[in-house]
């Protein structure tokens, strides 16, 4: 995509803020995995500098621990990060993190995209994909095809097989029209919903989710193994443009 082209979908789609959820506990990873350092930097960096490069981010508020506000704080500091307005401390479940952060963006905000702070290598066409379809479609969320065969099951015991072509792997950044996931999130908060991804909140009140493009690079640290794969899609990258 040309600048002119990403910068045309910027200003049709209006203000755009992105809320980064960096609050997790880290207990499969070990350790913080938001400091955990990727190809030199910070995984919160990596994912925190996607999001200052894309045309379609305006402002940026993080969602973090309340005992590591001051060193998020630090590290946009550190890495340029000048979109990030405000940091602020999560909650208790997701739904409940996401809701402090849409609830702290500003209200010039048209779209608000929330993305997990631990998938560092989310690129700047994801994003503005799933961007520029939820301006025109309410909500939308990136996704790959499902390659291996799913099984449902009930105490060990397979009790079906959906059809691989109707299932997709959901990533983030969600993009959302602002009205829409405020509503939603308050709604998943104020009756204890258990939704693991934002669309989730959004189909609680009867929205229609869209599918963007994913990509498959895009993926979430979540174990040591997650941080050395990603280790190895950077120097594929960097190969690449050589």
């Amino acid at each position: 995509m040309s600048v002119f082209s990403t910068q045309l979908k910027a200003a049709r789609c209006g203000y755009g803020a992105a809320v980064i959820v960096a609050g997790g506990s880290g207990v499969r990873f070990g350790g913080d995995k938001m400091t955990a350092v990727l190809a030199g930097i910070p995984v919160l960096a990596h994912t925190l500098l996607a999001f200052q490069r894309s045309e379609m981010i305006d402002e940026i508020v993080v969602v973090s621990r309340r005992d590591r506000i001051q060193a998020v704080y630090d590290l946009c500091h550190e890495y340029n990060i000048t979109k990030a307005a405000r940091v602020v401390a999560g909650g208790d479940t997701r739904a409940a993190s996401c809701y402090a952060g849409v609830t702290a963006v500003s209200d010039r905000a048209e779209l608000i995209a929330i993305h997990d702070g631990a998938r560092p290598l989310v690129t700047e066409k994801v994003i503005e994909d799933a961007m520029w379809l939820a301006h025109k479609h309410t909500a939308a969320v990136p996704a790959v095809p499902m390659r291996d065969t799913i099984k449902q099951a009930e105490d060990g015991v397979v009790v079906a097989t959906p059809p691989r072509s109707q299932l997709f792997a959901v990533q983030t950044p969600q993009c959302f029209q602002a009205d829409i996931i405020r509503a939603a999130l308050a709604n998943a908060v104020q009756n204890q919903l258990d939704v693991t991804d934002d669309s989730m909140a959004v189909e609680a009140i009867g929205g229609k989710i869209f599918l963007s493009l994913g990509s498959e690079e895009n993926i979430k640290i979540t174990t040591p193994l997650d941080l050395a794969l990603a280790e190895a899609m950077i120097a594929r990258r960097e190969t690449q443009c050589e």
